[in-house]
């Protein structure tokens, strides 16, 4: 016959490995409870948003996509433009290029010695692709291969 601290020894074993088991099962729920409480959280802040958005003027709203708008870091120059639409990096080559430096037409390398650059290919190749865009749109002359300048400005 099994003595009754025998049987009391067992019977704890059994219930400290259910407590240990279900342990091991609360921070699983746990685990599961916070990521759940985060994709709650991600979903009443976009809520939150898309109802703000809404909410917003229909002009707000419209006026807001316009200015996102991504444009042209050179677009085509039209008559009365001045190279305050471009972008800086731009802008910087037509100053230099109007300047009496470029008035004669410079090659990329004396650009980008003008902008500050170092005279690298890889300097040296980008001026030329923007010079060439430049020319493209209306904004520079290529007077000669590799060769640019600002065109002449009507006077009146």
């Amino acid at each position: 016959m099994p003595s009754v601290l025998g049987l009391l020894e067992a019977r704890e074993k059994k219930v400290r490995e259910e407590i240990a088991r279900l342990r091991e099962e609360a921070e699983r729920v746990q685990a599961t409870l916070g990521e759940a409480e985060r994709a709650l959280q991600r979903l009443v802040d976009a809520r939150v948003t898309v109802a703000e958005v809404l909410a917003e003027p229909p002009s707000a709203v419209a006026e807001s996509a316009r200015s996102t708008v991504v444009r042209a870091p050179v677009p085509h120059r039209a008559e009365g433009m001045t190279a305050s639409v471009l972008a800086p990096d731009y802008q910087r080559i037509v100053s230099v290029l109007e300047s009496e430096a470029g008035r004669d037409g410079m090659r990329c390398q004396q650009l980008a010695t003008a902008l500050g650059l170092e005279v690298i290919p890889a300097k040296v190749e980008g001026l030329r692709s923007k010079a060439k865009r430049l020319v493209e749109r209306g904004w520079a002359l290529q007077v000669r291969p590799g060769v640019f300048t600002a065109p002449a400005v009507p006077a009146g």
